[in-house]
């Protein structure tokens, strides 16, 4: 499904046979560029590009990465992978209570706890993780 668009390039989420970590695709003359981003927070990183040999110049993929960081987009690409995919690819972490971070992996330690389930609200533009054995679910604003 398409987000949006960047000079010419289609910035779009797949939605048949996607996987996590979400993702958008980027396709360009002989090129499709795939840009990580997070429920978590506002960063869009580039994640690969193929065929690796037709790679397009570093300045053009930074152009298209801060298209993507936009707010407007960013919040699309989230509510497309959401709505169609039902994941924020969060479960099985952990969350480190005090310092307020994700942990990777199943961790067991004291003042961190494993998310059982997360979600997307799409009108509120929160993630809202909900911890095993927590004090509260955990709310982050993006």
């Amino acid at each position: 499904m398409r987000v949006g668009a960047y000079k010419g390039y289609v910035i779009s989420v797949f939605v048949r046979d996607e996987h996590c970590p979400p993702h958008v695709h980027v396709r360009g003359k002989g090129w499709d560029v795939r840009f990580r981003f997070s429920f978590l927070d506002g960063d869009v990183e580039l994640w690969d590009v193929e065929p690796e040999r037709r790679r397009p110049p570093m300045a053009v993929l930074n152009e298209i990465r801060g298209a993507i960081m936009q707010r407007h987009y960013l919040a699309r690409a989230r509510r497309i992978w959401w709505e169609k995919l039902q994941t924020v690819c969060l479960e099985n972490h952990s969350w480190n209570w005090d310092a307020g971070e994700l942990v990777p992996g199943l961790v067991i330690r004291p003042g961190v706890y494993v998310i059982a389930s997360a979600r997307h609200d799409v009108v509120e533009q929160r993630t809202i993780l909900n911890l095993i054995r927590a004090p509260d679910c955990v709310g982050i604003n993006l």
